[in-house]
């Protein structure tokens, strides 16, 4: 798990909350174990580097102005056979935009991006519309669908897996990598919609599936 951030740490919350094993990384060591102390269950602290070094699943948490430099820092130490879990949105905000619009990228999403600067590593696009605010909440169930991109069917089963350990949480397979752009505008959109509503736990759920 990548990021101590809030949508790092209120997902880290959740699954270490279901029995998961969840080794929180950080540039920072001591902030990482903080965030696992606070967060408690199986948790634990970890450079960047060294968290990912035995997890199966790596599920990164940062903005776009950190994405490049974390998946450099760790691409010589995730596990052979890893699946790597992109939630990063390209937020305009990055080069000082607005926060609810997103960047066109070269690669065409921040994903697809993260699979060029990982080679051979299999990359999922998921988890960019669980509310921070609602994962926090964990005396409460979330009542959002977790949309996952990606090119092989084992890795999204994976990533299935572990999304139906949130409670409110239901996973829909949303085709290949190359739909994460989709993904990632869908995310800015509600993030307009929290500044529009003045409210901060937004969610989608798709409905006839």
């Amino acid at each position: 798990m990548g990021g101590t951030g809030a949508e790092g740490s209120g997902l880290a919350a959740r699954f270490a909350n279901a029995g998961v094993r969840v080794r929180i990384g950080s540039r920072n060591l001591e902030k990482a174990q903080e965030t696992a102390r606070r967060i408690g269950g199986q948790a634990t602290g970890h450079t960047n580097a060294d968290a990912v070094k035995e997890a199966s699943i790596v599920v990164l948490t940062v903005p776009l102005s950190a994405q490049v430099e974390t998946l450099k820092a760790i691409r010589g130490s995730i596990a052979p056979g890893a699946i790597l879990v992109d939630a990063t949105v390209p937020l305009e905000v990055a080069i000082g935009g607005r926060l609810s619009r997103v960047l066109t990228l070269w690669d065409g999403s921040a994903a697809q991006q993260a699979a060029r600067l990982v080679p051979g590593v299999t990359v999922v696009a998921a988890f960019h519309a669980l509310s921070a605010e609602a994962l926090a909440n964990l005396d409460h169930p979330l009542d959002c669908d977790a949309l996952i991109c990606g090119d092989t069917v084992e890795a999204k089963s994976a990533v299935t897996q572990l999304a139906a350990t949130i409670p409110g949480v239901r996973a829909i397979d949303a085709g290949p990598l190359d739909n994460a752009r989709l993904l990632e505008s869908a995310a800015a959109l509600l993030i307009s919609l929290n500044l529009r509503h003045k409210v901060k736990e937004s969610g989608m759920r798709i409905t006839g599936i």
